[in-house]
């Protein structure tokens, strides 16, 4: 089968989403693109994001390959799957462009995790891939019946039928990824690097998915929920192979970087540096000393609340005390350059208590960030506390009580973000017959 992968030309514009706006690895149509390889499948991989391209342009380059199915993302790589833009205006877009030209067309993304009616209305896709969605892409292109296809949704007959729950895969054995040398080059972005300006093109790497804890503000219920540790030469085979490709700093996307040990030591030797997102509390002095040994430059660690209420509220089960991490923190940025402590905004917390305790943060060189306010993502606990399962209107209700509740946002929203259906505007007029067909 002949199969074109598309991340789309994103823009945000009037969004709340608070990622990274610049260009990453789309990683997710990396793992389909070596697993469609290995099956013998025919493919185009675009990325109108890292290579400048718009949506109308990346629909012709679609449309001249002819492919029998077009897979597009709802989200800007793996990375951004737990803090997507609420909108689909970007993939619609695309879609819009690509018409009939594209086979069966099929959306992969949080949004159709945790909605896919709702999505499968709004994009006028053929199919949703629930979960993880590198094997189902496999699945898809292998042929057969979408009724014996897992984790996937699509209209039969006016009806929307779901085949089981959001995918996991196995993702342990998961082959080390080779990316097109002028896509690497172009990748200058070093994500969350603050400690120097880049110097030699940035990479995304995942060495761990899913994460053991259950906080009440992260968005995985639906996708990459479930942990889980990559074989360690898969690991080392993609860096060395981004290496040799002039690579000087990867991040790791894991949700969670845990103490790994046999890691550290193999990047000890490696000419390359990197960024992780963790919690401090699960790490030892000794260990953080490694960290920083291997390359570590850039540590984000979730604070989240300063009071042992506040981390009981968002479900932490954190058994430290709010002294031990800010030791941990202190501690790791003696070998890490910058080290930053991640605050949520809790009712809770008293204003005089989190200024004090980040000035002593600070005054020791760690980055301690105003509270930021959280979006309730339908894919989150704190969704689910609130209203209940997603239903079609959850990403509109979610975006609603986000701006009711706060007038500031973080510090890249510089544009004030507009309402979900002003945002959607553009899906809206090419599907709005879509929506009432699967009612």
């Amino acid at each position: 089968m002949k199969v074109a992968l598309v991340n789309p030309a994103w823009s945000y514009t009037n969004s709340i989403y608070f990622g990274s706006r610049d260009p990453h690895l789309p990683l997710e149509l990396g793992y389909a693109k070596a697993m469609l390889d290995e099956a013998g499948h025919q493919m185009l991989m675009l990325d109108g994001h890292l290579n400048d391209q718009p949506n109308a342009e990346l629909a012709d380059m679609v449309a001249t390959f002819q492919p029998d199915m077009t897979v597009v993302t709802t989200a800007p790589t793996y990375l951004f799957w737990r803090c997507a833009p609420p909108e689909l205006r970007v993939p619609a877009e695309f879609l819009q462009h690509l018409g009939t030209r594209g086979g069966r067309t099929v959306a992969v993304g949080p949004h159709g995790s945790a909605t896919p009616e709702t999505t499968l209305a709004k994009l006028g896709v053929d199919v949703v891939v629930r979960g993880e969605c590198e094997e189902i892409i496999r699945r898809l292109a292998d042929g057969g019946s979408l009724a014996d296809v897992p984790s996937i949704a699509y209209v039969d007959s006016g009806h929307v039928r779901i085949t089981g729950e959001p995918a996991a895969t196995r993702f342990t054995d998961t082959p080390a990824l080779h990316w097109p040398p002028d896509w690497v080059q172009k990748h200058l972005t070093h994500h969350h690097r603050f400690d120097r300006p880049a110097e030699g093109p940035g990479a995304e790497v995942e060495a761990s998915r899913g994460c053991p804890y259950n906080c009440s503000f992260c968005a995985k219920i639906d996708f990459r929920d479930k942990y889980r540790r990559r074989d360690l030469g898969p690991v080392l085979e993609e860096i060395d192979g981004l290496i040799a490709q002039g690579v000087t700093y990867v991040y790791f996307i894991d949700e969670i970087f845990l103490p790994n040990e046999p890691l550290l030591l193999a990047l000890v030797d490696r000419r390359i540096e990197f960024g992780i997102q963790t919690r401090i509390d699960l790490w030892k002095p000794e260990m953080l000393d490694l960290l920083g040994r291997a390359g570590c430059v850039s540590i984000e660690a979730g604070i989240e609340s300063l009071t042992a209420e506040g981390r009981a509220t968002l479900d932490k089960k954190c058994k430290a005390t709010t002294e031990e991490p800010a030791q941990r923190l202190i501690h790791a940025r003696r070998s890490v350059p910058f080290v930053q402590a991640n605050l949520i905004e809790m009712a809770g917390d008293d204003p005089a208590l989190v200024v004090e305790w980040r000035d002593r943060l600070r005054a020791a060189g760690v980055w301690a960030n105003d509270p930021v306010p959280l979006y309730p993502y339908p894919s989150s606990p704190d969704y689910r506390k609130l209203w209940g399962l997603p239903d079609d209107r959850a990403w509109e209700r979610a975006h609603q009580h986000y701006l009711a509740q706060f007038t500031e946002f973080s510090d890249i929203q510089a544009d004030r973000p507009l309402p979900l259906h002003e945002l959607e505007a553009i899906c809206a007029r090419e599907v709005a017959g879509n929506e009432a067909q699967i009612r």
